[in-house]
């Protein structure tokens, strides 16, 4: 586990071995959030990289006779 301080501004630096582990890059938005008492960041993947991650998906349902 890595500590990090928090400075006069309340910023935090990303240890180097978390942000490569995590494919961190600069200018990339993080969400952040509290959950039972401690801080969690989720990096935020642009669109464009979310494209055809559904490939390959089961898209035979049953649908009701008044849907399309």
């Amino acid at each position: 586990m890595t500590a990090v301080t928090v400075s006069p501004k309340f910023q935090v630096v990303i240890p180097k071995d978390i942000r490569e582990a995590m494919g961190i890059v600069s200018g990339q938005k993080i969400q952040m959030l509290t959950y039972q008492n401690r801080i969690e960041l989720i990096p935020l993947s642009p669109i464009k990289k979310m494209k055809g991650f559904l490939k390959g998906i089961n898209t035979d349902i049953q649908r009701d006779k008044d849907r399309v």
